[in-house]
């Protein structure tokens, strides 16, 4: 199954979120590292602190918006029409 990605609040990056069980259109962010994040001191690696946080889903097949100029007819064109007979 492919989770949608929503960005973190805390790094900002696009990380996938699972959905929460009872709770229409919530998710949680999955657990990651921070960006540039060090081990600790016993070598285990630190989460991000917006690991596990809870998130709006986005709805499925939602595209994103991109801001692109309007497209103009070119003048003195016309559409072919097809007759049937």
């Amino acid at each position: 199954m492919k989770l949608p990605r929503v960005n973190c609040s805390a790094c900002d990056r696009a990380i996938a979120a699972g959905p929460v069980a009872g709770r229409m259109r919530k998710g949680r962010i999955w657990r990651h590292d921070a960006p540039g994040a060090r081990r600790d001191s016993d070598g285990a690696l630190v989460s991000c602190s917006g690991s596990l946080v809870l998130v709006d889903l986005p709805f499925p097949g939602e595209q994103p918006l991109f801001d692109l100029p309007e497209a103009q007819p070119a003048t003195g064109e016309t559409d072919p029409v097809l007759f049937v007979i």
